[in-house]
């Protein structure tokens, strides 16, 4: 459970919930003055990457026709990504040259939100702002690019220009698809990911100051109200564990739609 050891009570005795600043550890490796640094963040990112690498690379490199559990594990979360979210959205016959940018965001990002639910670990690195800015940055870079290669510059022409609208308001029309797919497709692509990966934390590390604070600090009948924050807060926790998951799919799963879209003849 995070935030055990958050402060909870103030000088006058009363609770505090904890904030945004008692859910990061200082920088492990502070350089360019206060503030900035090599931190836990960053070192999540590399670890999940070695993670990964060595999971996929462990899983292949036996490979049998009768799979050990391992084995298994793998072949399942690929055939998962693979089949489930870049064959179904893409199409059969566009979809492979994509399956490993798919898998690949895929699995990152899922390993970095379960590092939230890992004890002593407790941070998952998409409730910072800057790892989901980037993720959908990269997506957002790709898919465009995409586009271009396919249409060259009739691309913007096919991503803004509905058929079969009447021409008295396709001006209309065709301004509000430039916003809406240039403009707030990447920023609520990873606003998504972000705000629900620091909400659900959040909420977690609230149940267990609050925990911790009825437990400890309260006095007569309130003690037994950390009963049910404890309660609440596994609650919430096993809950988180399957917000993880299913952002980790939402993510992909858009970022299948944006490349099917880019593919298209017509909008």
């Amino acid at each position: 459970m995070i935030a055990l050891a958050l402060p909870a009570e103030t000088e006058n005795g009363s609770f505090e919930a904890p904030g945004l600043e008692d859910l990061h550890l200082p920088n492990i490796i502070p350089w360019m003055g206060e503030g900035a640094g090599f931190n836990k963040q960053m070192l999540l990112v590399l670890l999940s990457v070695v993670l990964i690498s060595w999971f996929f690379v462990a899983a292949a490199r036996r490979g049998k026709m009768v799979p050990g559990k391992f084995q298994f594990l793998g072949e399942w979360g690929y055939g998962f990504v693979r089949n489930s979210v870049g064959k179904d959205v893409i199409g059969e016959r566009d979809f492979k040259p994509f399956v490993p940018l798919l898998v690949s965001l895929f699995f990152f990002i899922l390993v970095n939100n379960f590092f939230g639910s890992i004890p002593l670990i407790q941070l998952p690195t998409t409730s910072h702002v800057g790892t989901a800015y980037a993720l959908a940055g990269i997506v957002y870079v790709f898919w465009i690019g995409l586009g271009l290669k396919k249409h060259g510059l009739r691309y913007f022409k096919v991503a803004t220009v509905p058929s079969g609208v009447p021409k008295a308001i396709l001006p209309l029309i065709i301004l509000i698809e430039i916003i809406s797919t240039f403009l707030v497709r990447p920023i609520t692509h990873s606003l998504r990911l972000f705000a629900t990966m620091l909400s659900g934390h959040l909420i977690i590390a609230l149940s267990a100051a609050g925990t911790a604070y009825l437990f400890l600090d309260a006095d007569g009948p309130l003690k037994a109200l950390g009963v049910l924050t404890f309660a609440g807060g596994v609650g919430m926790y096993l809950f988180e564990v399957m917000i993880q998951v299913l952002q980790a799919y939402v993510f992909v799963l858009l970022t299948a739609i944006y490349i099917q879209g880019s593919l298209a003849e017509d909008h």
